[in-house]
């Protein structure tokens, strides 16, 4: 993928990250999996705010079926860094959504890494995927590049 041409504002929601010192890895970075960690947050308050707090998650919700990460650029501990969302993809049951993890860079914002999730909406009781309810797909839509 061409970084590149990723454009911070094409991103509608965002939201800071605390990076914490047990966040980073015996070379003074953020670990990999850390980050992972720190898209799931931004992921679960982007994913409440289109589906609402009010769903019964226990019985309709989503699981995550891929997640793809490239990193860009190291994030150490000192840095300000923010989380950005956005829904590229809503097919009948699965929709993709990206990430940036953007970091203040001497007063200039630069990505320091990418990733890409699959998410497929589940009924839990049932054990398998659904179609994603129209009222979600509605508001996804909204949220979309």
């Amino acid at each position: 993928m061409d970084f590149s041409a990723l454009t911070i504002s094409d991103f509608k929601h965002s939201i800071p990250i605390q990076i914490r010192f047990s966040d980073c890895d015996m070379a003074g970075h953020v670990n990999n999996a850390t980050v992972l960690t720190y898209y799931e947050t931004a992921r679960i308050e982007f994913l409440f705010g289109i589906v609402g707090l009010d769903n019964d998650w226990k019985s309709t919700g989503l699981i995550l079926a891929h997640s793809e990460i490239d990193y860009i650029e190291p994030v150490y501990l000192q840095d300000k860094i923010k989380a950005c969302s956005r829904i590229t993809r809503i097919g009948s049951k699965s929709f993709t959504i990206e990430n940036i993890l953007v970091k203040t860079n001497e007063k200039k914002e630069v990505i320091a890494s990418f990733a890409s999730f699959v998410l497929v909406c589940m009924d839990y009781h049932k054990k398998e995927s659904i179609e994603i309810p129209q009222p979600w797909k509605d508001k996804m839509k909204s949220a979309a590049r």
